[in-house]
């Protein structure tokens, strides 16, 4: 995919502070939170990454956004846990980007369609204007799916294998 000069200028111009303007104060705690609830009903993990902007070597290579995220949903160790139920949720400012990211214990268990369906939600409550408002409900819909493949039970001793903090760059 050939990248116009356009796209490389959002990428260049965009950084971490527009991320952090796009969620606004203290959507970093709320979406942390919204995690830690969530975890609280599945043995499931789910990260969230938002990037303002590729970084220089993908967008030389010509990385597509789901490169990226692939290769965040690996430096993040989301691939890592122990029943491989990792989710990864991955927002691509520059790009106007959403990637849904499943491990392969979630993954050959539902259909493309359903984590079309979820970026398709995502895609239209963005279109609102609030990025925070679409990661919540991204983070409720990945939820109620792991509740529904991986529920907690009484005696299920389950450690959070992963951060529940945002990954913001």
């Amino acid at each position: 995919m050939q990248r116009t000069w356009r796209v490389w200028w959002r990428h260049l111009w965009l950084d971490r502070g527009d991320v952090h303007r796009a969620l606004g104060p203290g959507a970093s705690e709320r979406l942390r939170d919204s995690v830690a609830r969530s975890e609280q009903r599945h043995t499931g993990e789910i990260r969230v990454c938002v990037e303002a902007a590729l970084p220089w070597r993908y967008l030389w290579q010509g990385a597509t956004p789901r490169s990226r995220a692939l290769a965040m949903f690996a430096k993040l160790g989301v691939w890592d846990t122990e029943s491989n139920n990792g989710v990864l949720i991955y927002v691509l400012l520059a790009d106007r980007a959403i990637e849904i990211v499943a491990d392969r214990g979630i993954a050959n268990r539902l259909p493309s369609a359903h984590w079309q369906a979820v970026v398709d939600r995502m895609r239209a409550t963005l279109h609102g204007g609030s990025l925070e408002l679409a990661l919540q409900g991204s983070i409720e819909t990945v939820g109620t799916t792991l509740e529904g493949l991986f529920a907690r039970s009484g005696d299920t001793t389950d450690r959070n294998e992963l951060s529940d903090e945002p990954s913001l760059h």
